[in-house]
């Protein structure tokens, strides 16, 4: 079958270290932390008291208040990452087939702050009755803020978003690409958002442990591959790229800065919440990745890692890299932008998609910050290059990204500088 090619066109996003894409990429190359007190509720009786929280957002700027109402932050920031990359890809709604124009926009958890305040709610008036507000179902599922992305548009294409926790924007990204080669879709509006940074998504996650509970240096907490690492940051925001079939882009004239050249899934089938210690569903992921491309590992460049600053997932994920990489591993850049925008969940492949995309753009890698030399694990081969604390030079011709999440779920998708 002959396939077509996919490229991206658009870029769009709203996280912890910038309102737009070039604010967020000048944060990541200059190695800035996104992290902070919490400011979005009362943190006195948590274990956790900071997150990388979106910075001065106000929905007030970018919706009316009763359109704002209708939406769970989640979706909001969703919506306004869609328009920024819309308008940066140049799409012309009138000269576009908009029924091959689609939405694949994910999230892991959706609308939980909607969600913790309707069930709070109900419980503090249980003398009224079972009363809810007539926008708390969708506002709280997950596949809306692809469905409002179509309505303010007009995009009749494929719609839905996909859940697979951490992971889920990376298998959404690489169900548009698949629709696009095979000629099902011209183009499609694809990405991630998350807005967990609530009481309950907080408190749930502490329950388990999962959170770094660092209060004394927030800034500092994400610390991927290092010793004294004890869990992930929570992260908020979206990020929405455009995909688009080369053919399509190149009529229209729109400007491309990468390809899509290949993804793969796969499962660990190991443990609910935990990695495999082996690295095993990680080897399989990037091994599908590689051939969907037709690449050798010795074809790519740098390596944005799941690298989430868990004492399981990281020594893990390095495994797997050597694993499959061997020899190349040690002439790879590999780096964890987690450090600097915390974990953003559902939202987590789109941002690190995006950051492959303008590192392959710019020739530079984004570092992995917060690691010092005496805080080395025995447990990972520091002959790595992780790019600790400084972003790097290198002509980056072919990038990688890891997404992982609970419940075993792994995507990679491979990203190519055009030619």
């Amino acid at each position: 079958m002959n396939l077509k090619r996919v490229v991206v066109t658009g870029l769009g996003a709203i996280t912890p270290i910038g309102s737009n894409v070039e604010d967020t990429w000048k944060s990541l190359i200059s190695g800035v932390s996104g992290a902070g007190p919490v400011t979005l509720f009362d943190t006195t009786d948590f274990k956790t008291k900071f997150a990388c929280e979106v910075k001065d957002f106000d929905p007030g700027n970018y919706f009316d208040r009763k359109e704002a109402r209708k939406l769970d932050r989640y979706a909001q920031l969703a919506i306004v990452a869609a328009k920024e990359s819309v308008e940066d890809a140049g799409i012309n709604r009138e000269g576009i087939d908009k029924r091959r124009v689609g939405v694949i926009f994910s999230s892991g958890i959706g609308g939980l702050s909607t969600l913790g305040q309707e069930i709070g709610f109900y419980y503090q008036h249980l003398e009224m009755g079972p009363k809810f507000n007539p926008f708390f179902i969708p506002k709280i599922i997950g596949d809306i803020s692809a469905g409002q992305i179509s309505i303010i548009y007009g995009f009749q294409g494929p719609n839905f978003g996909t859940v697979s926790a951490c992971a889920s924007s990376t298998t959404g990204a690489i169900s548009a690409f698949d629709l696009i080669r095979l000629g099902k879709a011209d183009i499609i509006i694809t990405g991630g958002a998350e807005a967990s940074v609530t009481p309950v998504g907080v408190g749930g996650f502490n329950s388990m442990n999962a959170l770094s509970t660092r209060n004394d240096s927030p800034e500092t907490a994400s610390r991927p591959f290092s010793a004294s690492r004890d869990g992930f940051v929570m992260g908020e925001g979206a990020v929405s790229l455009v995909f688009e079939e080369l053919e399509h882009a190149l009529a229209r004239g729109a400007k491309i800065y990468a390809e899509v050249v290949g993804g793969g899934e796969s499962a660990d089938a190991y443990h609910l919440t935990a990695s495999h210690p082996d690295g095993m569903g990680a080897i399989l992921v990037m091994q599908s990745a590689l051939a969907d491309a037709n690449l050798k590992p010795e074809d790519i460049d740098y390596i944005n890692v799941h690298g989430t600053s868990t004492p399981v997932g990281d020594p893990s994920e390095v495994k797997a890299i050597i694993d499959i990489f061997g020899e190349h591993a040690y002439r790879l850049n590999i780096s964890s932008t987690k450090s600097m925008t915390g974990h953003m969940l559902g939202a987590a492949g789109a941002v690190e998609a995006m950051a492959c995309i303008l590192s392959i753009r710019d020739g530079i890698v984004p570092p992995t910050i917060n690691h010092a030399p005496d805080d080395n694990d025995p447990a990972i081969d520091y002959n790595l290059n992780f790019t600790f604390n400084k972003a790097q030079k290198r002509n980056v011709q072919i990038a990688l990204s890891n997404t992982f999440g609970f419940g075993g779920h792994n995507a990679c998708i491979i990203l190519k500088k055009y030619n």
